[in-house]
Order: structure tokens, then C-alpha cells, then sequence
């Protein structure tokens, strides 16, 4: 378990290390997210590294949500005083995501289509 938390917090690391160095307006961790993904990917880490503490944390994701949470209690007249824009931003935003996630799809399904590459998914 040492062995996987020293990989996960390593891919921290680095991602905060290049936040520091570039400036770039990213989160660390995300970078460090994508940067352990494509180490995943390309098979420099083994999945077997990470899979016991991905696992755990995964199952006790729901914890991790409890600051944001009591970070919001203290904002609540914040969000009395402006419900109806984030309402609003709310709705706008989940419509195009939705839209676009659909569209992007429909796409990918014809290029795939296309090329006679439809997994052999019915028609």
C-alpha cells in the first residue's frame, strides 16, 4: 500500500511541480490525473501499482465531498442573494452538455460507421 501511495502522490507531484514551473491555469492534481493516466496507458506504471489504493479511494469518494459541503454551508447567504444565476447556469450548462455530449457521439458513430468500424453494434 506504501508502494501505491508513493506512485499516486509521485504523479502529484509532478503535476504541482509543472503548475509551478509553467503557470498554466490547470489544477495540479488534474494534471497529475491525466499525467498517471497516460503513464497507465503506455504501460510505465502497471495497473497493479495502483489498483488496491485506486480502489479505496474510490469507495470513499463520497468523503472527500463532505469540506466542499461545509464549504458551501458557509456560503449559503451567498447563495440566497444569488440563487436564480446559478440556477440559471445550472440548467444552460447541463442542457449543453447534454447537447453536445449527443452530438459529438452521433459523430463519432458515423466516422465509425464510415470506416466499417462499428464494434459490431446493429445498425
Amino acid at each position: 500500500m506504501v508502494i501505491q501511495c508513493s506512485v499516486i502522490f509521485a504523479f502529484l507531484a509532478i503535476g504541482e511541480l509543472l503548475v509551478y514551473l509553467t503557470g498554466v491555469p490547470i489544477p495540479s492534481s488534474i494534471i497529475g490525473m491525466i499525467l498517471l493516466t497516460c503513464a497507465l496507458q503506455t504501460g510505465i506504471v502497471k495497473e497493479r501499482w495502483v489498483d488496491r489504493l485506486s480502489d479505496f479511494l474510490v469507495k470513499n469518494l463520497g468523503f472527500f465531498f463532505v469540506p466542499a459541503g461545509v464549504g458551501l454551508l458557509q456560503c449559503l447567504d451567498i447563495i440566497k442573494d444569488q440563487w436564480l444565476p446559478i440556477v440559471s447556469a445550472t440548467i444552460v450548462s447541463t442542457v449543453l452538455i447534454i447537447a453536445v455530449t449527443g452530438w459529438v457521439h452521433q459523430l463519432v458513430r458515423r466516422a465509425a460507421h464510415a470506416t466499417g468500424h462499428n464494434d459490431g453494434q446493429k445498425q
